[in-house]
């Protein structure tokens, strides 16, 4: 007896170990429910964790609001800065234009090259056979759709009117490979770079704008748009951007490819578009069958 309770503290120790094992025991049996002790345990520990993130959160989104603060205080100083320039972008429009309806008083013009007038149509038509170069739209020669009228959707030019009925028309898209479909077209920069427009390139499906300049300055992402040279186009109408050039075989001028402002897929309805300056006659045009 005497040397049992001397060795007391290894019955302790041996009694801690067992109750250890079996609480773990316990912890790892499937159980659905919590003991009290473990409810009370975890309680504690959430409500220990909530007294601590409550404020760290409130302080973290106290110091995220004052950068956000910061941020927009910053982007509406830019935002006034660019309003400030447009206004007097504004201005000077107004006084442009204003100066432009005086000189063409003078000059006794009432006409430019950018005027036109729009008609909608629906597209009707449209062969698997031929679907990269006509279309079919509702509208003809009741409607005052003529032959050669540029045609495009709200985003950019598809192609001109082919043939005319009565009722409805044949358009001949840009992607149509024909050598007379041929656009007068320039790319939009400081100083105009003039070329056609000349059906899709076949490995890449870009359209083509052909015969640019050797010396032409070019840049990626710059806007190509009809010129109104053609005589029948009105200028300006947006047919895509550059998304490469390169010089010609030969190495007399660029050619450059050119991402559709519009989509080729999706021809639902489309607008038909008058030019409202005159044209010459047709007797005199030397490129009456040529481009546009």
């Amino acid at each position: 007896m005497p040397s049992f309770f001397s060795n007391k503290r290894l019955i302790v120790l041996l009694v801690c170990i067992i109750i250890l094992v079996g609480l773990i025991g316990y912890s790892m049996s499937e159980r659905r429910s919590l003991s009290w002790p473990e409810q009370f345990l975890t309680d504690s520990i959430g409500w220990v964790q909530s007294g601590f993130s409550r404020p760290a959160h409130f302080a973290a989104g106290f110091f995220e609001s004052v950068n956000d603060m910061r941020n927009i205080y910053e982007e509406n100083q830019v935002l006034k800065s660019h309003l400030d320039e447009y206004a007097a972008l504004q201005v000077e429009l107004t006084e442009l234009r204003r100066v432009n309806e005086e000189l063409k008083d003078s000059l006794d013009m009432s006409e430019n090259l950018y005027d036109y007038t729009v008609r909608s149509a629906l597209v009707i038509h449209r062969s698997p056979d031929r679907w990269n170069e006509y279309i079919g739209i509702n509208k003809g020669g009741q409607d005052g759709i003529e032959e050669n009228m540029a045609v495009m959707t709200s985003t950019g030019l598809i192609g001109k009117v082919h043939q005319v009925s009565q009722f409805s028309s044949t358009i001949q898209l840009l992607s149509d490979q024909d050598h007379t479909n041929r656009i007068s077209a320039f790319a939009d920069n400081d100083e105009p770079t003039y070329g056609f427009i000349e059906g899709i390139h076949e490995e890449s499906g870009y359209l083509q704008f052909t015969k640019i300049d050797i010396d032409a300055e070019l840049e990626e992402g710059q806007m190509v748009v009809t010129s109104g040279l053609g005589g029948i186009f009105p200028r300006g109408l947006p047919i895509g951007e550059i998304v490469y050039f390169e010089p010609d075989e030969f190495g007399l001028s660029q050619t450059a490819y050119i991402e559709p402002a519009a989509d080729f897929r999706q021809l639902d309805s489309v607008l038909v578009i008058e030019r409202g300056a005159s044209s010459l006659e047709s007797e005199i045009d030397p490129e009456v069958e040529g481009g546009q």
